[in-house]
C-alpha cells in the first residue's frame, strides 16, 4: 500500500506526528514516487529511467537510489507498514490473532482505496503485468511481515522467529498477495475489501471442496 502526496491516514494507538526531518524525507519519497508513476502512465515501465524519474520529481539520480534500491522499490514501497502495526497493537490481546489481523487489513485498505485508489489500480496493473515487480514484490513483503511477526511475539510472549508467528503471517500476506493479483487480473473488477474478507474465511476455515 502507498502513501499519497498529505501525510498517511493514522489509526487507533498510531505514532506521534513527524518531526521536521521525517516530513521532509516523506515528501522526497511521494515526488519520486509520483513522479515515477505519471512517467509510466506516459511511455511505459520499460522506457521509464532513473534518470528521467529523478528530473520529474526535481531530485538528483543519487537521491533517487538514496530512497529505493530499485525502480521496483519505487512502485511497491509505502508508507502504510507503521499504520499497519499502530492498528495492530491497538487490537485486545485477548482478541484472536486472525480476527486482528483481518480488522486491520481492512481497515487499512479500505483507507488506502479512499485516499489513493488511482495509484493502487496502477500499482496493481503494473505487478500483473511487469514480471520484475512481481518478483520483487515477494522481497519487499517480508519487511511487512517482520513489522507483524514482531507485533504477534510481543502479544503472545513468543519470538518473533517463532516457527508458528512465521507460519501464521506468511499464510495471511501470501493470501492478500493473491487476493490483489486476482483482483488486477479480472481487471480491477469487484469489490477488494470483501475478496481480502473471504481469502480469510479461507484460511480460518479451510478449503470447503
Amino acid at each position: 500500500m502507498a502513501a499519497t502526496s498529505h501525510t498517511p491516514p493514522t489509526a487507533p494507538g498510531a505514532q506521534p506526528p513527524l518531526g521536521l526531518r521525517e516530513r521532509k524525507k516523506l515528501r522526497t519519497r511521494i515526488a519520486i514516487r509520483k513522479a515515477t508513476y505519471r512517467l509510466i502512465a506516459e511511455q511505459g515501465y520499460d522506457a521509464t529511467t532513473i534518470e528521467q524519474i529523478a528530473e520529474a520529481a526535481e531530485v538528483s539520480p543519487s537521491t533517487v537510489f538514496r530512497y529505493f534500491a530499485t525502480k521496483e522499490d519505487i512502485v511497491l514501497t509505502d508508507e502504510y507498514d507503521p499504520i499497519m502495526e499502530a492498528s495492530l497493537r491497538s487490537r485486545p490481546a485477548d482478541e484472536p490473532p486472525l480476527v486482528s489481523v483481518r480488522l486491520m487489513m481492512v481497515e487499512t485498505l479500505s483507507s488506502f482505496i479512499v485516499t489513493d485508489n488511482e495509484e493502487l489500480c496502477q500499482r496493481t496493473r503494473l505487478m500483473v503485468e511487469v514480471p520484475a515487480i512481481r518478483a520483487r514484490m515477494t522481497e519487499t513483503m517480508s519487511d511487512t511481515a517482520k513489522v507483524l511477526a514482531q507485533v504477534l511475539a510481543d502479544r503472545t510472549g513468543r519470538g518473533a522467529d517463532d516457527l508458528k508467528i512465521r507460519i501464521f503471517v506468511a499464510a495471511v500476506l501470501g493470501a492478500l498477495r493473491e487476493v490483489t493479483l486476482y483482483w488486477g487480473e479480472q481487471g480491477q473488477t469487484g469489490d477488494l475489501v470483501a475478496m481480502i474478507n473471504e481469502a480469510l474465511d479461507t484460511l480460518e476455515g479451510g478449503l470447503l471442496l
